[in-house]
């Protein structure tokens, strides 16, 4: 694969010429896919080097752009001594490769992009195995343009026959490593589903948001976790879970998730189902958004779109407007406030609205407390530390061979008490008897 300088994927280092092709159906405000592009190709390590926007009715099969910009795009690329042409679109693999014998550089799409930053992002080995998932599922379909050389290989044992080519040869060993991936996530998957539902007792609370909205920032503010923050797109690819501690003895689990971001590929958002396994669990989400940027609504919008697309948009949702320590007019807070009078104001950074954020989850979590008064055999000591690890102990007394305890607690943990002679009587939290 070395024609155009096509060796690898990687834009490290090199030149860009980004291209943002417009059509009524995926047409933004002025400039915000341009703007959002250049920070993927500067999180991937390039050097924007020049930008080229057309808005047209519909894509060009060829070429995806018309014939005129496309002559402007090459005497862009000559000028401006590009390496790499970086598309804000997906393109087919014939396009990609019109465009390359065009321009004589090596040709991106947007999809190609983001599995870039994603391979220099995967830390883990199931993000690795994720995002080599992706890759290979993207590039199957693209072999034949991949590979220029076709050049019979030789027969003999072992092989299938003289007459397979290299092209066949490579996707039978694409195929098999991708079947060999999938069983690996496919476990991957089922240990995180055991893991998740061993968590059943505790109130599980899952960061999400658009890609650079503070989701890390907020994690360690609010728990002390020691989380990688940097601010750059898509810095976290792995789920994490902390303790959160809400006050009054009230305690949850807090887990930061991969950011989502616009035209996410489905593919993609297939690969990290395990890594997304923890939003698809978790009784609330926050989601979190950057207050700041002046695209909040359509990020809102495809987190949104993600969020449905794995089964969670019938979740609770409490929105999280972060960032605002960046907002200097009064005017922005107050629209802010009238157009989500339900979101929390926080700033992440500062500190600020972050008690307002812990009561608001203690009110969500406040219809499932119950105060419970638990009689079990004074032998148990297993139970009253349980209590103590999932609720709230008010006292406790001794009578004879038995230990009454009075405390505050989840009512779904109610159900992990199933031990012999033990007698639950519940209330809600407002005192009713239930």
């Amino acid at each position: 694969m070395t024609q155009n300088g096509r060796t690898s994927l990687t834009v490290q280092q090199e030149k860009a010429v980004l291209v943002c092709a417009e059509w009524p159906e995926r047409r933004s405000a002025d400039g915000e896919a341009l703007e959002e592009l250049r920070g993927l190709a500067l999180s991937a390590g390039a050097v924007v080097v020049g930008t080229l926007v057309q808005r047209l009715d519909r894509p060009v099969p060829g070429t995806y752009i018309g014939s005129g910009k496309l002559q402007e795009l090459v005497q862009l690329v000559r000028q401006s001594g590009a390496d790499v042409v970086i598309f804000d679109n997906d393109l087919t693999p014939a396009q990609t490769r019109n465009l390359e014998l065009a321009t004589g550089v090596k040709v991106l799409d947007r999809t190609e992009l983001i599995l870039d930053i994603f391979a220099t992002r995967a830390r883990t080995v199931e993000a690795r195995l994720q995002v080599e998932l992706a890759q290979l599922e993207y590039s199957l379909p693209r072999l034949r343009h991949m590979w220029k050389h076709l050049s019979r290989i030789k027969g003999g044992i072992g092989m299938r026959g003289p007459g397979e080519t290299q092209l066949e040869e490579d996707r039978r060993l694409a195929a098999a490593r991708i079947r060999d991936l999938k069983r690996r996530l496919h476990g991957i998957l089922a240990r995180r589903q055991r893991q998740v539902l061993e968590r059943q007792d505790e109130f599980t609370v899952s960061l999400v948001g658009y890609t650079n909205a503070g989701k890390s920032t907020l994690m360690r503010a609010l728990t002390g976790a020691d989380v990688p923050v940097a601010d750059q797109l898509f810095s976290t690819l792995d789920t994490r879970t902390r303790q959160w501690r809400l006050g009054g003895g009230v305690k949850v689990l807090l887990s930061d998730t991969v950011g989502f971001i616009r035209h996410l590929p489905h593919h993609l958002v297939a690969s990290f189902r395990a890594t997304l396994e923890e939003a698809r669990q978790a009784r609330l989400l926050l989601h979190v958004v950057d207050a700041s940027s002046p695209r909040m609504e359509e990020q809102i919008a495809s987190v949104n779109e993600v969020l449905a697309d794995i089964g969670c948009d019938r979740k609770a949702i409490l929105l999280v407007l972060n960032k605002v320590d960046r907002l200097s007019d009064p005017l922005t807070w107050q629209l802010l406030h009238h157009r989500y009078p339900q979101a929390i104001l926080v700033s992440a950074r500062t500190g600020f609205g972050l008690e307002e954020l812990r009561e608001a989850v203690r009110n969500r979590l406040a219809h499932e407390m119950l105060e419970a008064e638990i009689e079990a055999p004074a032998s148990n000591g297993r139970v009253l530390a349980w209590l103590h690890r999932h609720g709230e102990v008010h006292r406790q007394e001794i009578l004879d061979d038995r230990i009454r305890i009075w405390c505050h607690l989840p009512a779904h943990a109610l159900q992990q008490l199933t031990d012999p002679g033990i007698v639950i009587r519940t209330s809600p939290r407002d005192g009713t008897d239930s």
